[in-house]
């Protein structure tokens, strides 16, 4: 495993759309596994593989609960609103007030390419939110009604 460099605001990448994984092998279990250390190191709750510039349509989060790998996926159902602040890997410092919804179901692959459903409810349907953002080039900041200075912004 290896903590891969984090694409900062201003990098290409992050405004590209991702493209489908259709190949499940060790080239993207080491993908995942450094995602995952990079995520951590950085104490993030998510990351997109546009930020460690692969386009490519991987996610990983943790908010607490867990690893959770995602490949290719899609938003099936929103529900509800939540509006909160909202960070990004991508934008150190950086904080904005971003409606969300309040909860989620995503279709997405394993490791293994297994189709699988997640539900997600407030902070984890804001990260499945965010981080399929980053796989269609949509970052935070085009959706944020208001920036935040860093020390009034929350977690």
């Amino acid at each position: 495993m290896a903590i891969r460099k984090i694409r900062i605001f201003g990098e290409d990448v992050l405004r590209k759309q991702s493209k489908p994984v259709s190949e499940f092998n060790e080239r993207l279990w080491t993908l995942l596994e450094d995602m995952a250390e990079t995520m951590y190191d950085a104490n993030g709750v998510g990351l997109a593989a546009p930020q460690v510039g692969i386009l490519r349509r991987v996610v990983v989060i943790d908010v607490g609960d867990g690893l959770i790998e995602l490949i290719n996926p899609k938003v099936l159902i929103v529900a509800g609103k939540q509006n909160g602040s909202e960070g990004c890997l991508s934008f150190p410092g950086k904080y904005g007030m971003v409606e969300r919804p309040m909860k989620v179901v995503v279709q997405a692959q394993d490791r293994f390419g297994n189709t699988f459903t997640i539900k997600g409810k407030e902070l984890l349907a804001r990260a499945l939110s965010h981080e399929i953002d980053h796989l269609n080039g949509t970052l935070f900041t085009d959706l944020a009604t208001e920036m935040l200075e860093e020390d009034t912004a929350e977690g």
